[in-house]
């Protein structure tokens, strides 16, 4: 299965990846797990665009796929891949995908901003895409051109562009307004146990033929 954890620059993604694998291996569930985000999946170019984010979404769900021949699972988190990214991926017919949505309050979010050196000029850009996400996370409709937009050409959008809300559209969404990073790595490692025991919402391998 991909695991995937989503969200806005600034919600956690990497502190929740490196403590979720401090976890796996404390509970020997690294046996079962490996993490990975786009960096440790190829090298970066100097200028990332879409396309390149995209392709490396690719490598990650083709690895998903590897890990599974033995029995293992992968969780993906880091970095601001959507959702619908990895649904669109060429290789994601063949997985099961599950996402978590890590998400803050706009109060802490901006303290996290301003911790970070984010530049001023960019605040409304980062806050703009975190309420895409929210929407994006109930409705596969809202905006979709947020990421179809300047995108690797091999991205299977029809998948899910023009879908309504519904029942087979669901993930994950954890709030880490107010959770240590420690707690938020744990939550990840729970969410992670209940997807693949199928207890939290998953998008099997060809969903979208059967919604």
């Amino acid at each position: 299965m991909l695991l995937l954890v989503s969200g806005a620059s600034g919600v956690g993604k990497t502190t929740a990846r490196l403590h979720a694998r401090h976890l796996f291996e404390r509970r020997r569930l690294d046996a079962r797990y490996e993490t990975a985000e786009l960096f440790t999946l190829g090298p970066v170019p100097a200028v990332p665009t879409i396309a390149w984010r995209q392709e490396q979404v690719e490598a990650a769900v083709r690895r998903a796929i590897a890990l599974e021949s033995e029995g293992k699972h992968l969780l993906f988190a880091g970095d601001p891949v959507p959702l619908g990214e990895a649904l669109a991926a060429p290789s994601a017919d063949r997985i099961d995908i599950a996402a978590c949505l890590l998400d803050v309050d706009e109060e802490v979010h901006l303290d996290r901003l301003a911790e970070r050196g984010e530049p001023a000029e960019l605040v409304p850009l980062h806050q703009a895409f975190a309420a895409w996400l929210r929407a994006h996370a109930v409705d596969p409709g809202h905006l979709p051109e947020a990421v179809t937009g300047d995108a690797w050409q091999a991205m299977r959008w029809e998948r899910w562009v023009g879908r309504s809300p519904g029942p087979e559209w669901a993930m994950t969404v954890l709030d880490t307004s107010h959770l240590a990073p420690q707690q938020v790595g744990a939550e990840v490692v729970r969410w992670c146990e209940r997807a693949v025991r199928g207890e939290a919402p998953v998008f099997r391998a060809g969903w979208f033929a059967r919604g």
